[in-house]
């Protein structure tokens, strides 16, 4: 589900179901696999910005450290973004960072 107007009111999509915790492996779980299961992408639909999440883990904060292939347009790069960061990017006409709920999860050679 994307971003929908409801009253005037953009309410944002959520990025992180219940559904991709469960499937999640926790942080360096994967740690030396040299091709890491990609189980969900997000991206900046208004241009530049796509992360490739592998793994995750819930902070005592209450926030998520997710890792993966992230790519800011200068070339992907392995690293650590939190859920907190990605939501609290506000993009024009009200949206945010986006899931693609069509992506399938595969290995992380298929999107590189």
């Amino acid at each position: 589900m994307t971003a929908s107007t409801r009253c005037g009111i953009i309410s944002r999509m959520e990025l992180l179901t219940q559904e991709i915790k469960a499937q999640l492996p926790k942080l360096y779980e994967t740690d030396g696999d040299e091709n890491k299961q990609v189980v969900c992408k997000f991206f900046n639909p208004m241009g530049r910005g796509t992360w490739f999440i592998c793994e995750g883990e819930e902070q005592p904060s209450g926030d998520w450290t997710l890792f993966g292939l992230c790519d800011l347009g200068y070339g992907a790069e392995w690293g650590y973004v939190s859920l907190a960061e990605l939501e609290s990017v506000s993009l024009p006409f009200g949206l945010g960072i986006e899931r693609d709920i069509y992506f399938q999860p595969k290995p992380a050679t298929e999107v590189m």
